[in-house]
């Protein structure tokens, strides 16, 4: 399969851990060269500056000779996700857990969904027992969660502004004890 993911914060860096895991191929954005060359170490395949290529999809679909990403991390909401179906492989599937983009101007544009026959899933979050299962494979494969920085629970707002900057890459810990 090839995963398309978007930006680069916690739950992005955890897609494409779990995605190079599983043997696919992983495409990410990013407004940040910088940003994207560390997702070149983590094992990613296709890197996109959307600021550089607003048409990102696009570019994911030249990558992928036409093909498009089967599945999609939809992180960003409804603001990108007529770019993330227009770079669907028919058949794709499309996980929305993001809403940081805001409404989109001029709307979203639901024809792929038909057209390539995308399945759109608004995602939560998992189980205690889906947990349980992606902190096993973790360890069977030697992957860690990617850490940009941690805090002692005495700075938590000082994690939160962090977080509001958009400047990490990966997770953000706050520790207690």
């Amino acid at each position: 399969d090839v995963v398309l993911t978007l930006g680069t914060g916690g739950v992005a860096i955890l897609a494409l851990q779990i995605a190079k895991m599983s043997g696919a191929t992983l495409a990410i954005t990013s407004s940040s060269d910088a940003k994207l060359a560390v997702c070149r170490e983590l094992g990613a395949d296709i890197t996109i500056n959307y600021r550089t290529t607003p048409a990102w999809q696009d570019a994911v679909l030249a990558a992928t000779s036409g093909r498009g990403a089967d599945i999609v991390v939809e992180t960003v909401g409804f603001s990108s996700l007529s770019q993330s179906l227009a770079c669907c492989a028919p058949n794709a599937r499309v996980g929305l857990l993001g809403g940081l983009g805001g409404p989109p101007p001029g709307g979203v544009n639901l024809g792929p969904l038909i057209g390539k026959n995308v399945v759109l899933k608004g995602i939560t979050s998992g189980s205690r027992r889906m947990l349980e299962d992606l902190l096993r494979a973790f360890d069977a494969h030697g992957v860690k969660p990617k850490i940009d920085k941690v805090f002692p629970f005495e700075q938590a707002r000082a994690a939160l502004d962090y977080l509001a900057t958009g400047g990490h890459l990966g997770k953000i810990v706050i520790r207690h004890g």
